[in-house]
């Protein structure tokens, strides 16, 4: 289903934690790019905008 991942340009400053995505037909792939055979969450696009704003407003920082 996803083919071409792209790495977060945050992961670049941190390569501890490193995070991939990747689109297919209306869908988004988020996987750990340290293990990416280990799984991934998949979102449809409004779980993806929700994804984003928390990320943006610091939900997701340690």
């Amino acid at each position: 289903m996803f083919t071409h991942w792209r790495k977060s340009s945050k992961s670049l400053h941190n390569p501890e934690q490193c995070v991939e995505v990747a689109t297919a037909r209306g869908k988004y792939g988020i996987r750990d790019s340290k293990n990416p055979d280990t799984g991934m969450l998949i979102l449809n696009r409004y779980q993806w905008a929700e994804f984003l704003n928390a990320a943006k407003h610091g939900r997701y920082n340690p």
